[in-house]
């Protein structure tokens, strides 16, 4: 039986679907040397939403972060995903901003890079991946899925075509945020899509907002999925990815063969349950089948934040009504996939439509832009009444067609001259102040000699050692070597 390939998505997708991207450096740190070390071929970790959390949450430099997980784990496949041509931002960012952003996960270790588009528009994936390829990375393109009476069979095939036309991509992904994936639906479209990438592997990515998500991936295993993504529990199920080491079971139960490292798994998880009983996360559990998802196909993330924003209007007794409007804007507006930034989009239409009692009477600008062919090419047809009346209500500064968008690093460098390329494309993410703010908080949380804290780092080396065994720290201007007392016998 052949080998199934594993990639981790404990870093990235399984904390940012369970623990609302809140895992710190520290917590990365403390679990590294496992999780690199237990035979994933690759290890995902970033998305532009862990940059966004990094800065605006959490205080941290996410490049920062990247720089120091990689030197730390030399070697180790890290991979990074980008969203598109709006990668951070909702708005669509010019050229020198997307290559930028490129070279600079290049630059920082990432030697895997891949990209995504809510439309499936391909003309918005492959300049990114084009040139990723140019560097060296290894590159892989994701066809992002959903239910809708657009997203058929065919609709994917000649999206896979297009990806093969306009670009040289190693890999690609089947991606599945909303967890709709059913082992019906894998019958007929995994083996379309083998059919046409030959030798390239196929992965598929999906969530577990239906219960379904583990038995689709044993049913696209057998149709020729080559690799599976899974996240460690406690940080799976739920809304997130399926369990390893339920999968990774089932696989070998079927008679696949698949390379991990069971046992620096657990001790992983033993982990991940410390720091969710320190800090109060959540742990992931298994859901009851819901086909009302099927319906609103909502992330998980959101329904919170809806039940939020209607009760802070006096409206938490609608929330059922709020669903099935979702549902309708979404049918209204050509079935955009719901992942960022179209459920964003999607979702607050809804919440306006529900709030104000009149639909559409209140547009935001990212609908009207949306209609117009702002962020890519529809897949069907809106109608010509609702069109019109979205583009009357919604902000008439918004030109009717979108023009070419200018370059913003010239403008940055000389607005911040001191600022390294990395700090600039952070700020051309990020409006205000968050940036300085992280900057700041950075500079609070760094030692007085400006160096990283040696004393932190003796004293964690210390409470670590069993004294049984000598240590070693070395620094570019310091060495420390602490040796093993020898007893004789006579003591």
């Amino acid at each position: 039986m052949r080998e199934i390939k594993i990639v981790d998505t404990t870093f990235r997708d399984g904390q940012q679907s369970l623990w609302a991207t809140r895992m710190r450096t520290e917590h990365m740190l403390s679990m590294l040397d496992d999780i690199t070390a237990a035979g994933y071929t690759q290890i995902d970790l970033v998305a532009p939403i862990q940059f966004d959390v990094s800065v605006r949450y959490l205080k941290e430099d996410p490049w920062e972060r990247v720089r120091l997980l990689h030197e730390r784990a030399p070697g180790t496949k890290f991979r990074a995903l980008i969203r598109s041509r709006n990668i951070a931002s909702f708005d669509f960012l010019p050229d020198d901003i997307i290559q930028s952003w490129v070279d600079s996960l290049y630059a920082n270790g990432f030697r895997v890079i891949g990209s995504f588009d809510g439309l499936n528009d391909i003309d918005n994936i492959a300049p990114g991946l084009r040139r990723a390829k140019e560097l060296g990375a290894y590159t892989f393109g994701a066809l992002s899925y959903c239910e809708s009476p657009v997203h058929t069979d065919e609709l994917y095939i000649a999206k896979t075509r297009e990806y093969l036309e306009k670009t040289d991509i190693d890999a690609f992904m089947l991606k599945d945020a909303g967890g709709l994936l059913t082992p019906e639906r894998i019958r007929t479209l995994v083996p379309a899509i083998k059919d046409l990438i030959g030798d390239r592997p196929l992965e598929i990515h999906s969530h577990c907002l239906t219960a379904l998500a583990p038995l689709v991936y044993l049913e696209a295993v057998e149709h020729g999925v080559d690799v599976l993504h899974l996240s460690i529990a406690p940080l799976a199920n739920a809304n997130g990815q399926p369990a390893v080491q339920s999968v990774v079971r089932d696989l070998k139960a079927l008679g696949y063969e698949v390379n991990l490292d069971m046992a620096r798994i657990a001790r992983v998880s033993e982990r991940l349950h410390q720091i969710a009983e320190d800090e109060g996360k959540p742990l992931g559990v298994p859901v009851e089948y819901n086909g009302l998802h099927y319906m609103h196909q909502i992330p998980g993330g959101m329904l919170s934040n809806f039940q939020s924003q209607l009760k802070t209007a006096g409206l938490e007794d609608r929330f059922d009504e709020l669903l099935v409007e979702v549902a309708k804007v979404r049918s209204e507006l050509a079935y955009p996939i719901m992942i960022t930034p179209f459920a964003q989009f999607v979702g607050t239409q809804a919440v306006l439509n529900v709030i104000t009692g009149e639909r559409y009477k209140i547009v935001p600008n990212e609908i009207k832009k949306y209609v117009l062919g702002y962020y890519g090419k529809l897949l069907a047809p809106i109608d010509p009444e609702l069109r019109e009346r979205i583009i009357r209500n919604g902000a008439s500064e918004i030109a009717a067609e979108p023009g070419p968008i200018a370059p913003m690093l010239p403008d940055l460098a000389a607005r911040y001259p001191d600022d390294d390329i990395h700090t600039l494309l952070l700020r051309a993410m990020f409006a205000g102040t968050q940036v300085d703010e992280m900057v700041k908080a950075k500079k609070e949380a760094a030692p007085a000699d400006g160096g990283s804290s040696l004393l932190a780092l003796i004293k964690r080396a210390h409470a670590q050692n069993t004294g049984k065994r000598a240590l070693a720290i070395k620094t570019a201007n310091f060495e420390l070597k602490l040796g093993v007392e020898k007893v004789n016998a006579n003591g």
